[in-house]
């Protein structure tokens, strides 16, 4: 009995809004810039395909440090999405 209970529940599921995808990058951003400061050994990987013409934040940052904190941003956008939009702001 407790299992078709369980069965019958379904979370909500926030549809995708120009909000969430603020959210998404905002938090993206945030990661990007803990990791430029916290990495300690930056740059020692293969560097970012866009050469000489990088932004000053991407200077001594290559492709692992984008790829890790891009994926530690989209850790944190997913709990920002799904706790907001539990609270009920998104």
């Amino acid at each position: 009995m407790i299992h078709s209970i369980l069965l019958a529940t379904t979370p909500t599921t926030i549809e995708w809004s120009p909000t969430v995808g603020l959210v998404m990058i905002s938090c993206n951003l945030f990661a990007i810039v803990i990791g430029r400061f916290a990495i300690k050994n930056a740059g020692t990987g293969p560097d970012l395909p866009a050469g000489k013409n990088k932004p000053d934040i991407f200077k001594k940052f290559g492709l692992a440090e984008l790829l890790a904190t891009a994926s530690f941003g989209h850790i944190l956008g997913a709990g920002f999405i799904l706790g907001l939009a539990n609270a009920g702001v998104l």
